[in-house]
């Protein structure tokens, strides 16, 4: 397997990325809808908000970096079978993934550091504060966060079951591609 894209497939580096984020958005979402729930007598009340943080920073790291590479090595032409409006709701429903991403991610961020302090990822680096002043921070990111989380999810199921759809119902290699099996 390349790790480049091709004209035909996607290279290594781009399907790590994509499953990376697709793993990280799932682990993401179930750890914040169960720490929510937690006590403050919970052993877990301050690690797995810590854990979720260093995680989503990290995820913002690797979205940065596969906007880069988006640039660099631009994806697989589209499938012939894909007309007009298919290769349009491709591009919109990526540019929403992607805005999404971003928005739970700069609103998570606005909601630990709206108090001034920098963020620990895992102990390994810190993330300053840069924006405190917007009034009532916290709680307008924490509803921004909360419902593009939401959003980002259900968009997210939505994109898993057009690959679904790709593969089973039309039998294009669409699935296979960011399988890294297009040619299988």
């Amino acid at each position: 397997m390349q790790w480049r894209n091709s004209s035909t497939n996607y290279g290594l580096i781009s399907i790590v990325m994509h499953w990376l984020v697709a793993i990280a958005v799932v682990v993401l979402f179930a750890l914040g809808y169960w720490m929510v729930g937690l006590t403050y007598y919970s052993s877990w009340y301050r690690t797995a908000p810590d854990i979720h943080k260093s995680i989503g920073l990290l995820l913002l790291a690797v979205m940065v970096l596969r906007v880069t590479w988006r640039f660099l090595s631009s994806g697989p032409a589209p499938l012939a079978s894909h007309g007009q409006l298919t290769r349009l709701a491709t591009k919109v429903g990526h540019g929403v993934l992607y805005l999404g991403l971003f928005g739970v991610m700069i609103s998570g961020y606005l909601i630990s550091t709206a108090d001034g302090r920098s963020i620990s990822v895992f102990d390994w680096f810190e993330v300053p504060a840069l924006v405190t002043s917007i009034p009532n921070q916290e709680d307008i990111a924490g509803l921004v966060h909360e419902f593009m989380a939401w959003g980002l999810v259900i968009f997210s199921g939505l994109h898993a079951l057009a690959a679904l759809k790709h593969h089973f119902i039309d039998r294009d290699p669409t699935l296979k591609r960011m399988l890294g099996r297009a040619d299988a």
